[in-house]
């Protein structure tokens, strides 16, 4: 494939530092293709979502619009709360899609991915975020899907992955989404 490498922003859905799913995103990191530049889009400081502020939004919402705009696709990394996806996650969707028809999803790929040290890992979360994506109008990787039961010490601190069939598996999601992403520009062109 010959294009300039895909500019990927990731959103961690959990604001912890110590996320497993933080964990999770730095080994990703490590084990995208290279056509893949990953910088992540942190959205802690955004406030609740009012559409009072469609008009004029604080600074925080702005840049993060502004580092929405700047990828050409995304990567949701996320736990899963009471069977859904946190709410700062959700606000941070509803800030993206706002204001009405300045959507920042609308044609650009995404893709899921969450741990959790449930057996199940985040299956139902990944299931409302992709309804509230496809609302969005965001093309999604369906397949691969990833639910990554995390057991400690699977990820290290600088994102090595200790179980080589886990590793094997993460650099292969990660691969497919590098070729989706590419799929998808095939048909809807950057900038179109």
């Amino acid at each position: 494939m010959d294009h300039p490498p895909f500019r990927v922003g990731y959103l961690v859905g959990s604001l912890s530092r110590a996320s497993i799913n933080r964990k999770l995103a730095g080994a990703l990191v490590r084990l995208a293709p290279e056509r893949l530049r990953l910088t992540e889009i942190p959205f802690g400081e955004l406030p609740l979502y009012n559409y009072d502020f469609d008009a004029a939004f604080p600074a925080p919402a702005a840049a993060f619009k502004d580092a929405l705009a700047s990828v050409d696709a995304f990567l949701f990394v996320t736990p899963e709360y009471n069977r859904s996806i946190p709410g700062a996650l959700k606000n941070a969707v509803d800030w993206g899609s706002r204001p009405y028809g300045k959507n920042s999803f609308t044609r650009k790929p995404s893709g899921i991915i969450g741990a959790s040290v449930g057996k199940i890992g985040t299956a139902v979360a990944q299931a409302h975020l992709r309804s509230i994506l496809a609302f969005c109008n965001s093309p999604l990787m369906n397949s691969l899907e990833a639910y990554i039961q995390f057991e400690e010490g699977l990820i290290t601190e600088t994102g090595d992955v200790t179980n080589p069939t886990t590793a094997a598996f993460l650099k292969q999601f990660m691969e497919e989404f590098h070729q989706f992403i590419a799929r998808v520009y095939t048909v809807l062109p950057r900038g179109a």
